[in-house]
Parts: structure tokens; sequence; C-alpha cells
């Protein structure tokens, strides 16, 4: 990296970061409309959360110095939101917390928090919050201190644009991995557009989420036979794989299709693609046959995996 990039990157994080302060950060508190300053929301919150807390615990959580610390919760106490006691373990210790007052006064916050976050997202699209909550866990997990709660990880029916994202990271994650190109992504195309074409009920899809970003999808559409249903369309981004989302996926479509009344299901594979054969085994897929192929541009074993119940 040059000097120029460096700067230009640092100077792009300090702009968002003004952005962040400015809105985000004050409607965290629920400050807008509110006498509070930042640190004094955050003061109540905290008390809130944990109830009876020592003051030395509280200003290590929010990174206060003494001294400030103290002229700030003199200032909140003299509101008679707080009150400060001796512990009742350690006399030379102090504790906070909050009265009736300071619980009111942090649940107004609380309110105005939930009030203001709703507006901002109001005038953005289903995706585009989906988008947004996504780049924020991004954000959270490169530069954040390690308390980012477990991704939230959902399975859901596919929405308008979803099977074009579907064919667009075959062709872009195939390209990349495997080498293989238009011949590849023309191929999920058209499973696509039969999939979309036939508006079946006893074919159906999915798209994996996590924290709101789409991650991965699969499809079961009709076989060979009337009591045989196809697994297809199997796909995982890097970053949802270890994450059991490809396992989850699987049994979807595997519950789909015994609820739909098929008596067995069969999937297209190559040996080249060990995670997911991997995946498939676990599920209870056998091997079924197996030959060489010319496909993609490369020399490769096609494989038909298969189970019934």
């Amino acid at each position: 990296m040059t000097n120029v990039q460096l700067l230009d990157r640092v100077a792009r994080v300090r702009a968002f970061n003004r952005l962040y302060t400015g809105v985000i950060g004050a409607l965290d508190e629920g400050l807008v409309g509110s006498p509070h300053s930042l640190s004094e929301a955050r003061v109540l919150y905290e008390l809130e959360q944990q109830g009876v807390t020592e003051v030395t615990e509280l200003r290590r959580r929010l990174g206060m110095d003494a001294g400030y610390a103290s002229r700030l919760l003199g200032k909140l106490e003299a509101r008679g939101l707080l009150v400060r006691e001796k512990s009742e373990s350690d006399a030379r210790r102090q504790v906070l917390r909050l009265t009736e007052a300071g619980r009111d006064e942090q649940h107004v916050l609380e309110q105005n928090t939930i009030d203001q976050v709703a507006k901002l997202l109001e005038p953005l699209t289903e995706e585009d919050q989906h988008r947004l909550l996504g780049s924020m866990q991004t954000i959270a997990g490169l530069v954040g201190d390690g308390a980012v709660s477990d991704p939230t990880v959902v399975l859901r029916p596919p929405r308008p644009g979803d099977w074009g994202w579907v064919v667009e990271r075959h062709g872009a994650r195939y390209a990349e991995e495997y080498g293989w190109g238009a011949e590849f992504e023309a191929w999920v195309a058209r499973i696509v557009a039969d999939y979309l074409s036939a508006a079946d009920p006893k074919q159906a899809g999915w798209i994996a989420e996590l924290d709101g970003e789409r991650v991965g999808a699969i499809a079961c559409t009709r076989g060979p036979d009337e009591e045989t249903a196809l697994l297809r369309l199997l796909l995982l981004e890097p970053r949802a794989r270890g994450r059991g989302i490809g396992k989850r996926l699987v049994s979807e479509c595997l519950d789909f299709a015994r609820a739909a009344g098929y008596r067995g299901m069969e999937l297209s594979t190559y040996s080249v693609l060990t995670a997911a054969r991997g995946i498939y085994r676990r599920a209870g897929f056998e091997l079924l046959k197996s030959e060489p192929v010319h496909h993609y541009g490369q020399d490769l074993t096609s494989e038909v995996w298969g189970m019934e119940w």
C-alpha cells in the first residue's frame, strides 16, 4: 500500500466516523431531542442494564478516567437520577444504582432510540435494510472488541431478485475457485429459468442469510420421475462456510421433499467439490454412479448421489 493510498483510506474512515458519531451514535443513545450528553446517556444505559454497579467497573466499561467520571456522576446525582453508596462487601468502594427517576429517564431514552432508528430505516427498501445491517455486522466483526453477538442465520423463501443473485454468485464463485466460465453460469441460469417458469407447488427454494446478508441458497425441483426430487443449486459464500448453514439448507430441502410426497432425492455434482460432497454424505446421500466427463473446459468426474425413504 502506498502512502497516498493509506492517507485516502484514513480519510474515508474518518468521514465514516463523523457520520456514525453524528447520526448513528446519537440515535443509539436516544439523544435526539434529549437534554443529556452522550456520556450521560451511556451511564444511564449501563446502570439500567447492570443494576447496582461499582464505580470502578462502570469507568472500565465506558473507558472514563476518574476525574471525568466523578464530575459526570455528580451531575446525574444532583438531578436525582442515581445515588452513590458504600459497597456492602467493601466499605472502601462505591457502588451506583439508578433512582426511580433515573429508570424512568432511561426508559424515555430507550423509546426515543426505537422511534428514531425506525425513522432512519423507514425510507430504505427491504434489501437496503438488510445491506445496512450486514455492513454493520461486518464492521463490528473486523474492528470490534470481540463482544459482537453470534451471527444470526435465517433461511427464508426467495424474494424478487434473489434468483438473479444465485446465478451471479454461482458464476463468480466457481470461476474464482475452479476456473469454470460462462458455460457453467449459463447452465445455472437455465436451471433457474426452468424453476421460475414452472410455478410448481412440488418445487421450492431457500435463501440463507447471515446477519441480513445473503450467503447461500438451495432448491428442490422435480426429478426424473414422480417419486424422485432433485436437490439443486446448493450455494455457500466463503464467510458462511463452517457454520452449519449448508447442513441446514440440505435438511430444509429434504424435509420439503418428504412433505411434498416424494419417495427419494437425487443430486448431481463433481468429485472436485469435496466440501459439498461431505455435506451430502453426512445428510445420508450415497454415491450412485460416476463417470469421466469434459465440462467447462476441464476433465472432471461427474457424480450422481441419492437417497430413498
